[in-house]
């Protein structure tokens, strides 16, 4: 009697611990990928996309269990994340960008997949076309394409004189081809001459920022994407001392230093995931739900920077801005 009931009370210890990993019963699972740090960043986008599920009436720990996974400094970790993501079973996976997405992708064709905020969906393979995705991939894309010319006419706005520009990107970020083209078009319109320099890992920076140098630039655009923002404090940093007027995607690059920021707010696309999220859980196929685009873009500026340079923002620049650092 005595060793059935150590086996009867190891038994029931056992129990919880084989159940942990797995959601009550009624409770849903939705996997989030992100290819970027758990920073402050990345924290303001959990928030947003926990309100936009709150605001649907999902609650984590009552109706809906959430898994969170983030590569940080090490960008091959996505696929092995979206792996173990895709292990655990989820009923939705949720990415925040296109190398999460691709990952994703990779790792499973049956798990539905929503795109919080893809530079080019259709390009990078992930739909057949925005109205119509076409399979299990849908979600929210940024529009990059059209912001990169839109960050030159700003710059341009804002700093008359600029005639040489150099623009700093990861060459290997597919997503971000069309918004070099883009604003290539609009250097051609605007005649200025653009010089394209392409970054693929930590160790480029240091080159990248010689071989602007040598272009003689008189002002500076950085795409943003995972490998840019883990070295955006250098990127603001040799703007800001060799005086050269900067715009990239997002408002932290403004507040660090740089002129300016112009882009879609991402955290409002991270807010409405969430409702692509909520109609897949209650039965809508993700080829059904046709990607959504912005519909809030924030410019922000940092006119401390512009009196550093010697810039007159003109008033039309500064009504438009959500945000001016004074």
């Amino acid at each position: 009697m005595r060793a059935h009931g150590i086996l009867l009370a190891l038994a029931l210890l056992a129990t919880p611990l084989v159940a942990r990993g797995q959601p009550a019963a009624g409770v849903l699972r939705i996997a989030y990928l992100s290819p970027g740090a758990r920073d402050a960043h990345a924290e303001q986008l959990q928030q947003a996309f926990r309100q936009g599920l709150n605001e649907l009436g999902w609650t984590e720990g009552r109706n809906v269990a959430l898994e969170w996974r983030y590569a940080g400094p090490t960008p091959a970790r996505l696929a092995e994340y979206a792996a173990e993501l895709v292990r655990l079973g989820p009923d939705v996976l949720v990415t925040v960008g296109d190398r999460a997405t691709e990952a994703a992708r990779e790792a499973t064709s049956r798990i539905p997949i929503v795109m919080a905020a893809s530079a080019d969906p259709v390009g990078s393979g992930f739909v057949e076309s925005l109205a119509r995705p076409g399979g299990t991939i849908t979600g929210l894309s940024l529009q990059a394409e059209e912001a990169g010319g839109k960050r030159l006419q700003l710059l341009k706005q804002a700093a008359p004189r600029v005639v040489r520009v150099a623009l700093l990107w990861n060459a290997a970020s597919s997503g971000k081809a069309g918004e070099v083209r883009s604003t290539q078009v609009a250097a051609h319109s605007l005649g200025v001459v653009l010089q394209v320099v392409s970054v693929r890992g930590a160790r480029d920076f240091d080159a990248a920022f010689i071989e602007i140098l040598r272009g003689r630039t008189d002002a500076l655009i950085a795409l943003w994407d995972p490998l840019t923002h883990a070295h955006q404090g250098g990127i603001v940093d040799f703007a800001v001392r060799n005086r050269l007027p900067m715009i990239s995607e997002t408002a932290d690059v403004a507040v660090a230093g740089g002129l300016m920021s112009y882009g879609a707010n991402v955290p409002d696309l991270v807010r409405r995931a969430a409702s692509h999220v909520d109609r897949i859980l209650k039965g809508t196929r993700p080829a059904d739900l046709p990607v959504e685009a912005p519909t809030k873009f924030d410019l922000v500026i940092n006119l401390r920077t512009a009196k550093r340079l010697h810039l007159d923002i003109p008033s039309s620049l500064r009504l438009r801005a959500v945000q001016t650092i004074e």
